[in-house]
């Protein structure tokens, strides 16, 4: 087992530094050498979390496409440049219901420079507020209804009656008081923008102009207005579906009224809604594959294919030594498995990857399903190593130079907002649930 275990962390490593869809690619040599070397039989792969996941990126990204995402941005900008004094505090909320609304963190992409200018602009040190920003788009991914985590976390809890109300009950106040406990904490880093040498290095070189960054018009208002209003729509009928079961349809299976699994209402509506922002705001449907989101929620497919099939099969091969070991030591302290999370996250850069790879030992060891929705936001920790793509965008957008990696590389601008919304999120949850 444990030589399986170091081939599966090596088949990890080495997908995580190739980046891009080379995380799943290298889940499939970590699957055949389990497979063909181990003797291991594969698990079924978890076609229903791909597929939900292709439909909801298949929407927001025609919603990207009839110009949705830049009106969204518009809207942030003008909020942001109509109170620059509040921008840390501001900034995580926008990215929070961006990625919220869209499932993804990497909507955060287009405000992240807005962010950075509106700060520098009013001489607030940009890394206060564009570190907790980036943190809080990945905060809402265990928030948001029509996340790949959220689906997939709903899909490994449907057999313990769990709906989606009681996920987004605990994990929405969790973490969204998470972040702004952050954006408090974020308020007192670093020196003061004007007194920061990296700064007054820049200004001396001549770095900065007067000229303001502006994000692109949006070409047809009414366009990107519709295509905001279906996908928001479906989103609610979605929250609506998993929280009420009697909106539900049912069907007559063996003699049992059985209703229809989420999953497959995710799919529906999900894909209804990508075609109806296509036909009312008459969009090519070639551009919204050609999109930034459909490109990173793609990655995100490859990735659970390979790594999900990959771990499933090495717990499921394991799962008796899994749980003579380390059944006891769980069972009393739980919340060790919230640990485990945090770290796995680091390793996958994928909290959906980290929920199908982790959270079936989690059942399997018997921990509750209120406590593994409580420890869900721990799946948030990729923000530890300084290298994923929202964080990168981020440190480039600041032209002051205090957003950075620090010279021991942890010692990063996003390590104490990240940690400390994580660890907030994670205690209000397992409190949550004990008032709920």
């Amino acid at each position: 087992m444990i030589l399986q275990l170091a081939f599966v962390l090596t088949a990890i490593i080495i997908g995580a530094r190739l980046g891009g869809i080379g995380l799943g690619v290298m889940g499939g040599i970590g699957l055949g050498i389990l497979t063909f070397v181990f003797g291991l039989q594969p698990t079924a792969p978890p076609i229903d979390v791909m597929l939900m996941i292709v439909a909801v990126i298949s929407a927001a990204a025609c919603m990207q496409a009839a110009g949705g995402l830049d009106l969204m941005v518009k809207v942030a900008e003008r909020l942001l440049r109509k109170n620059p004094a509040h921008v840390t505090i501001l900034s995580p909320l926008v990215t929070y219901v961006f990625t919220f609304i869209a499932g993804t963190g990497h909507v955060a992409y287009s405000v992240l420079p807005v962010i950075a200018e509106v700060a520098t602009e009013t001489k607030i040190r940009p890394e206060r507020p564009l570190g907790i920003a980036v943190i809080a788009s990945q905060q809402a991914i265990t928030a948001s209804p029509i996340s790949a985590a959220t689906v997939a976390l709903l899909g490994l809890l449907t057999g313990f009656d769990i709906s989606l109300f009681d996920i987004l009950k605990i994990t929405i106040p969790a973490t969204l008081i998470g972040v702004l406990v952050g954006a408090f904490f974020s308020m007192r880093v670093g020196k003061e923008l004007v007194d920061d040498p990296e700064y007054q290095k820049r200004l001396k070189e001549g770095v900065f102009s007067d000229k303001k960054y502006e994000s692109k018009d949006v070409a047809n208002q009414r366009k990107a207005s519709l295509s905001v209003l279906v996908f928001v729509i479906a989103t609610v009928f979605i929250v609506l579906f998993g929280s009420i079961d009697s909106m539900r349809p049912s069907f007559m299976i063996d003699g049992n009224q059985v209703l229809l699994d989420m999953p497959y209402i995710i799919e529906i509506l999900m894909l209804s809604a990508a075609a109806i922002i296509l036909l009312v705001t008459r969009t090519d449907g070639l551009k919204a594959a050609q999109g930034s989101v459909f490109g990173a929620g793609m990655q995100a497919v490859v990735a659970i294919f390979g790594i999900a099939w990959m771990g499933d099969t090495f717990l499921q091969g394991n799962m008796t030594e899994l749980k003579t070991s380390i059944e006891e030591i769980v069972r009393q302290m739980p919340w060790l498995f919230g640990i485990a999370l945090f770290v796995m996250s680091i390793l996958l850069y994928s909290q959906a990857a980290t929920v199908r790879a982790l959270m079936p030992l989690g059942i399997a060891l018997g921990i509750s399903p209120y406590m593994l929705i409580a420890m869900f936001p721990a799946v948030n920790g990729y923000f530890f190593i300084p290298n994923y793509p929202t964080v990168v965008a981020a440190i480039n957008f600041d032209r002051t130079g205090t957003t950075r990696i620090g010279k021991y590389v942890l010692n990063h601008s996003f390590m104490m907002p990240g940690l400390v919304a994580t660890v907030v999120a994670v205690g209000l949850g397992l409190l949550f649930i004990q008032i709920f």
